[in-house]
């Protein structure tokens, strides 16, 4: 397949980019974003010896992308055993999420940068049977090298939202030539597939499955630690602001101040997306004046506790669980928000902010379920938090999130079908052309 100029002048510069990765790898080290320990695999040079036997690739941009693909290697390996798996992120908490949640015969490695000598050192270790690319982080140098060695790949759980829509129309002819690639994807809504043949990918060659994270696994949990806080806790009110961004935890005191007026014994279980925020999170209840507690601390609530700081990674099966109301955050500040199957599928009822574009379908279905409220202020908040005070109100709700998110479940087996296919396609084509 021939190139667009634009990706003949990309490729051209990641073939001499070696420095400029460097210096950008420099950069991310200084601020956090990178592993010291593991820079090398950013580099391309793997940290892990390539199993033998197939392995298939998955590639996803961060931790929600690759929580989604949890439950779809779980099944792969359970049919196919003789099957390894190499997951690649590109985030620091994506790999320690992946290092306690993958399975046997699964590894994760940090994603090459997209510099063609990181890239062609990466695909020379691993070798893939077959690529597979989730959501819509497209990376050229990768693809079209991967695309070389004549590795079939697919693109699943495809999501891409307006604004990557609009930067890649400005590339619409390197956007094609990437697409067009791929044999095939499985979308998430049908504004993805629209996008997506806007920039090329064959509506053939196109499916709309919905979201890989309705046929997930609940998210994990210890029943000891859930028994020992629901003792502690001793029949408390109690709601649950999850995943929060910088200015959410802000509004989301502000609403719990207003709910206390109404229900004085209520607690908050405050868990902030980015565990490396607890400090500055616990900054903020010190200087407001609130009693609160802290989970990396190792205390516990007691009846004076107005605050819980859940300032732990890993945690959030537990505290769905705990919490028959949970604010999904992300959502009161233009962050796009996060995925409300996971509080749907343990029995939470589920609030959230207007800023959601990360999952517009998801939580249009659960609120035409009437399974989720959207709120705008600190004080619809509150309002929200005191009438589910009522348990009739918050179960009916939590009851039709677990049936909206139990309802795709389906996705994940299409997934496996696909997978599965293009793996044995080569072996197959080889057995014809012997015949």
């Amino acid at each position: 397949m021939g190139h667009s100029l634009a990706l003949r002048l990309y490729l051209m510069f990641s073939a001499r980019a070696e420095g400029f990765a460097e210096r950008k790898l420099a950069q991310r080290l200084a601020i956090g974003k990178e592993d010291a320990d593991r820079l090398d695999e950013r580099r391309g040079i793997a940290s892990r010896d390539r199993p033998d036997g197939p392995l298939i690739w998955f590639h996803a941009a961060s931790v929600g992308e690759s929580l989604a693909l949890l439950e779809l290697i779980r099944r792969l390996t359970e049919e196919r055993p003789e099957t390894h798996i190499l997951v690649t992120t590109g985030t620091v908490t994506s790999a320690n999420v992946m290092a306690q949640r993958l399975p046997d015969r699964a590894v994760h490695q940090y994603a090459p940068l997209d510099a063609l000598p990181f890239v062609r050192r990466f695909l020379d270790h691993w070798r893939p049977d077959l690529a597979v690319w989730t959501e819509s982080e497209l990376w050229p140098a990768l693809i079209t090298e991967t695309d070389a060695r004549d590795i079939p790949m697919l693109l699943i759980n495809a999501r891409m939202s307006k604004a990557s829509h609009d930067k890649w129309r400005f590339l619409r002819g390197m956007a094609e030539n990437l697409l067009r690639r791929f044999r095939h994807a499985h979308v998430q809504d049908d504004v993805t597939s629209a996008y997506l043949r806007r920039l090329g990918l064959p509506g053939r060659r196109l499916e709309v499955t919905g979201t890989l994270k309705e046929g997930a696994a609940a998210l994990p949990y210890e029943e000891s630690e859930r028994e020992r806080i629901a003792s502690r806790l001793s029949g408390r009110p109690v709601w649950l602001a999850a995943s929060t961004h910088e200015g959410e935890e802000k509004k989301v005191l502000e609403a719990h101040n207003l709910a206390l007026r109404a229900n004085p014994r209520l607690l908050l279980i405050l868990v902030p997306r980015h565990a490396d925020r607890g400090d500055a999170v616990a900054e903020l209840l010190q200087s407001d004046g609130w009693s609160y507690v802290r989970r990396t601390a190792e205390e516990l609530p007691d009846g004076d506790t107005q605050v819980y700081l859940a300032d732990t990674m890993g945690e959030l099966g537990l505290w769905y669980r705990v919490s028959p109301i949970s604010f999904v955050g992300g959502s009161l500040e233009p962050i796009g928000g996060h995925n409300p199957f996971e509080p749907a599928a343990l029995g939470s009822a589920i609030l959230h902010g207007p800023y959601v574009t990360n999952f517009v379908d998801i939580y249009q279905r659960l609120t035409e379920a009437k399974a989720a409220r959207l709120i705008s202020a600190p004080d619809s908040l509150a309002a929200a938090i005191n009438d589910l005070m009522n348990p009739d109100r918050a179960a009916a709700m939590a009851n039709a999130a677990w049936e909206v998110s139990s309802s795709g479940a389906d996705v994940t087996d299409i997934a496996v079908d696909l997978l599965l296919e293009t793996l044995d396609a080569p072996a197959q084509a080889r057995v014809a052309d012997q015949s």
